[in-house]
């Protein structure tokens, strides 16, 4: 029998939605369970709990993740495990970067972003894609004015400042939602004023949209 060559072994990038396994595909199920090695954030481990492929916890340190996914990877099969859908932000991006599109395969998962618009029952195929995760967007709140629909990924405290300064910005024009733990049992979804996002204190799992009043019935 011929023994796979050092590095022929393929790097699954799989998507498991917004934090519960009942969002999770069966597809990405199939492909955790063919894996020798799980990486992921905790909470992602949790939803597999009859796995019995070694373990992997992510935090914020990515260089030491790609170490370990490269050394694994030289004689095992790896499913990295991202939250949501890997193409938007997430995992994927410096693991495809780190090992390449031809080494990896991506299962995509339902994001936050799609659960968010269910949620409100509206379609999301033109929405503005924010991205406040690690620092403050720079993006001029004027360059927003004119989109019908806005979607901004927290991810962190202090972005809601920010989130605030572009709703005061808009307020005239949009309605304001916003999107918290999605899935999870702490899931709330409601229509908020510019005020609310200083008297409140939402979570950082949260998803943070405008629509245009007249795109609303």
């Amino acid at each position: 029998m011929m023994m796979k060559k050092t590095g022929d072994h393929l790097i699954w990038i799989i998507g498991c939605g917004p934090g519960t396994q009942e969002y999770m595909t069966p597809a990405a199920l199939k492909a955790i369970q063919g894996a020798d090695v799980i990486v992921g954030a905790g909470r992602l481990l949790d939803l597999i709990p009859g796995s019995v492929a070694e373990r992997l916890i992510v935090d914020s340190d990515i260089h030491h993740a790609l170490e370990e996914i490269e050394k694994h990877s030289r004689t095992k099969t790896v499913a990295v495990l991202v939250t949501g859908d890997p193409g938007i932000f997430s995992l994927a991006r410096p693991v495809i970067a780190r090992f390449g599109r031809n080494r990896c395969r991506v299962i995509p998962g339902v994001s936050s972003l799609q659960t968010a618009f269910a949620r409100l029952a509206l379609d999301w195929h033109d929405v503005r894609i924010v991205d406040a995760h690690g620092s403050d967007p720079e993006i001029d709140p004027a360059l927003l004015a004119g989109e019908g629909k806005i979607a901004v990924f927290v991810g962190r405290k202090d972005a809601y400042r920010w989130v605030y300064r572009l709703a005061e910005y808009l307020r005239d024009n949009y309605r304001l939602f916003i999107c918290e733990e999605l899935t999870l049992p702490g899931e709330t979804v409601k229509e908020i004023t510019p005020p609310d996002l200083q008297r409140e204190k939402p979570s950082t799992r949260s998803i943070i949209i405008f629509v245009r009043k007249e795109l609303l019935p």
